[in-house]
């Protein structure tokens, strides 16, 4: 133990002694964590926003539907009323533990609507309008008239392409027609409540929200619902929802969908992008290691000479090794605490509100059919943060074991005649 402390005491003054270099080591070291945890915490918030906005607009975090549904989008495949019953039993006792934020009962069915001036095909959908406002908060993308309310049963909301090819208008008239429940070509006269606007053309120009009262009256549906769309209180908590819905639901025969499954499209587009970030980091990790690598080796090499003279009073080569290594592991270390003082602190003290990029856009931001906020606002993730330190530890501990075993290898009578 004392030769160990001993080791250490002799590596400490090293680095004393080689003040500038030890500096300029640590700092590469240190500026790559802080660029990493930056780069990592931003790319976590654009991807909670892609998942948040994108899930808002599809079926959620988590959806209860009847098998099939997903593929084929047919009525057919609804939930029954008592299914529905027991979903939303479900979903109201998850929401009392905490894991559920917002759920929305929907209807949802393919069909025709039809103005004095044209016809479009539509999708139609039946909702709470309390329940549906906060999840998808379409509510707030109403550019005229307002958002639907409960006991306007011939209230629909619907997109402004859609109204402008139709020519519609606050208060017009037109009609819905699908096929309902029982097989029969229903149609449905409606009025325009509000109209809104996303950004997206599949939405504004083919989506029509109703009252579900009056959508499952009118599809020979009452009570049924396609989808129970539910929003968790934080991605993370998806996988722990999908499993206490399944669990909850037993076997009424309803399916539940995490997100990923539901929306393959989007989790592909965040796989894709994380791909991306890992290209990113493993470039970055591989400059910290080499940037360690030749500091700690260009140390060996500048001090054979003394390396010599150690050895000559009494250091094993082994020890020697052990020295330089320690050396290395002392810089990694001082590099990863200030790194991540650092990293944070930029984050925190300049984009707490967000990384403003809408100077690069002269119009919306749009990816994979969705219109992104382009303020990233960054997110630190516990697990992230701890597996970049790890895998500076790895990196640092890893490159100071060449330089250690090329001065394990010196040759004690060569070393002190070495002028370096």
């Amino acid at each position: 133990m004392s030769r160990f402390l001993l080791l250490v005491r002799l590596a400490l003054r090293g680095l004393r002694r080689e003040t500038r270099r030890s500096l300029l080591t640590a700092s590469a070291m240190a500026l790559g964590l802080a660029l990493l945890i930056f780069s990592r915490s931003i790319a976590e918030g654009a991807h909670e926003d892609w998942i948040d906005l994108g899930v808002r607009y599809a079926f959620g975090h988590v959806a209860v539907q009847a098998p099939g549904f997903l593929a084929s989008g047919s009525l057919d495949q609804r939930l029954a009323p008592d299914q529905v019953r027991a979903a939303e039993a479900a979903v109201a006792e998850l929401r009392e533990r905490g894991l559920i934020a917002e759920s929305s009962t929907r209807l949802t069915v393919s069909g025709l609507a039809s103005s004095a001036e044209s016809a479009v095909p539509v999708q139609v959908m039946g909702v709470v309008p309390e329940a549906e406002g906060p999840l998808s908060r379409m509510a707030d993308k109403s550019v005229r008239g307002s958002y639907l309310v409960e006991n306007d049963r011939l209230g629909a909301y619907v997109g402004t392409a859609l109204a402008e090819r139709l020519g519609l208008d606050e208060g017009s008239r037109f009609v819905l027609t699908a096929q309902g429940a029982d097989g029969q070509i229903q149609g449905q006269l409606v009025r325009v409540k509000g109209m809104f606007r996303t950004g997206l053309t599949e939405l504004d120009e083919g989506l029509v929200y109703m009252p579900l009262g009056t959508a499952g009256d009118w599809l020979t549906a009452p009570g049924a619902a396609t989808t129970i769309a539910v929003m968790t209180t934080g991605s993370e908590q998806v996988a722990a929802t999908a499993m206490a819905l399944e669990d909850l639901l037993g076997d009424t025969g309803a399916l539940v969908l995490p997100w990923q499954e539901s929306t393959p499209e989007l989790y592909a587009m965040v796989r894709l992008d994380d791909y991306g970030d890992y290209i990113f980091h493993g470039l970055l990790f591989a400059i910290v290691a080499l940037a360690i690598l030749n500091a700690v080796l260009m140390s060996v090499l500048h001090r054979k000479r003394e390396f010599g003279v150690l050895q000559a009073l009494g250091l094993s080569p082994g020890e020697t090794g052990t020295l330089v290594f320690v050396e290395g592991v002392f810089l990694t270390t001082l590099s990863g605490i200030v790194g991540m003082a650092a990293g944070f602190a930029l984050t925190w003290l300049f984009f707490r509100d967000g990384l403003d990029l809408s100077f690069l856009f002269d119009q919306e931001l749009t990816i994979s059919g969705l219109v992104f906020d382009p303020v990233m606002v960054p997110k630190f993730t516990l697990s992230h943060v701890a597996q970049s330190v790890g895998f500076i530890a790895v990196i640092g501990v890893a490159a100071s074991i060449y330089p250690a075993i090329h001065a394990s290898h010196l040759d004690p009578a060569e070393a002190v005649k070495w002028e370096g």
